[in-house]
């Protein structure tokens, strides 16, 4: 995919605040090894004079594989709320108001409680919940007419998290080693994951990078209208199944790695567009940095404010994203798409 012009400054700033916070990721944390010591360990270790055992431990085993499938968890969030908001054209239309999250989470609280604990297993569980959570919020929206109108489109989402969410809570309360599994997961985090885990979810981002690929330039059609899109040789049916199977692979997958992350897919789009307009590719071209510097920014936050314990990534981003949602609706954009 060729994004329209942006900006090689707008891009290069970009990637420099997504280098730096990434190092920080790597130096800062909530045990005893800290920004200045992992600096020296970091520095040694390129050298091939390592001498400290455990700073390069917790930097190589613990940090390293966080600062990765932060980023990864973010690049998929991001896309997948940009691919709902242009698709619904409604700003507010994201993966954990649409009923996307929850319905991955409820899954994957599912297929644990019925004894499913490897990665593997928990990815294409997840991928299929986002795929039924979202398709049911767009059929119960579409009952009333409501997929034309955001705002009803928002709270038939809400809605159905909120029963989705109960649905799992009811898992939890009566199941306790499924409750203990997924005691920190199921509010979103990235503590404890290793980079073997991402191996089960390869085959699924692919297949949304490539879904990603196909829909960007027909979506960017239907933005002025679905009878332009078709009067260009596009197929709206076809590209809207296409977008939420590529956004249900995306939420899925990140969902199955680090939980229910809340408002990076409403946060990174909204920063996104006010760079670089609402064109969806070039939407999509910043998101790959824009989302993983929100969740790195978050998961940098969550072990130093409580130090030294952690707060969860998804309690951090809620704390981030509510005034941003606030924002767009004071703003009065929810027509802007």
């Amino acid at each position: 995919m060729r994004p329209a012009f942006i900006s090689w400054r707008t891009t290069g700033v970009l990637l420099g605040v997504l280098g730096a916070i990434s190092l920080i990721s790597l130096c800062v944390g909530a045990g005893p090894v800290g920004p200045w010591r992992s600096v020296n360990a970091l520095w040694t270790s390129l050298s091939g004079q390592a001498t400290d055992d455990q700073a390069v431990f917790v930097i190589n085993e613990l940090r390293f594989p966080r600062m990765v499938i932060g980023i990864l968890v973010g690049t998929a969030l991001a896309c997948a709320g940009a691919l709902l908001q242009t698709l619904t054209r409604n700003p507010l239309a994201e993966p954990g108001l649409l009923g996307v999250s929850a319905g991955s989470a409820l899954a994957v609280a599912v297929a644990i409680a019925l004894g499913a604990s490897a990665a593997a297993v928990r990815v294409p569980v997840a991928q299929a919940g986002a795929l039924i959570g979202c398709g049911a919020v767009l059929a119960v929206s579409r009952l009333r007419g409501a997929a034309e109108d955001p705002i009803r489109l928002v709270l038939a989402g809400v809605i159905l998290s909120g029963v989705l969410g109960a649905l799992t809570s009811m898992i939890l309360l009566f199941d306790e080693r499924t409750a203990d599994e997924i005691r920190f997961w199921v509010v979103g985090s990235l503590a404890g994951r290793r980079l073997a885990d991402l191996a089960a979810l390869w085959p699924g981002l692919l297949v949304a990078a490539l879904l990603v690929l196909r829909v960007a330039r027909p979506l960017a059609a239907m933005a002025l209208g679905e009878k332009v899109a078709s009067g260009l040789g596009h197929r709206p049916a076809q590209v809207r199944l296409l977008t939420i199977l590529a956004a249900a692979l995306l939420v899925g997958s990140a969902t199955a790695i680090a939980g229910p992350i809340a408002f990076v897919g409403l946060v990174a789009p909204f920063i996104t567009r006010a760079l670089a307009g609402p064109d969806i590719r070039r939407t999509l071209w910043l998101c790959l940095a824009v989302g993983p510097i929100l969740v790195l920014t978050a998961d940098v936050l969550s072990r130093v404010l409580v130090r030294p314990s952690e707060m969860p990534v998804g309690v951090v981003m809620a704390l981030v994203g509510a005034p941003v949602l606030v924002a767009v609706v004071r703003t009065r954009r929810l027509y802007a798409l």
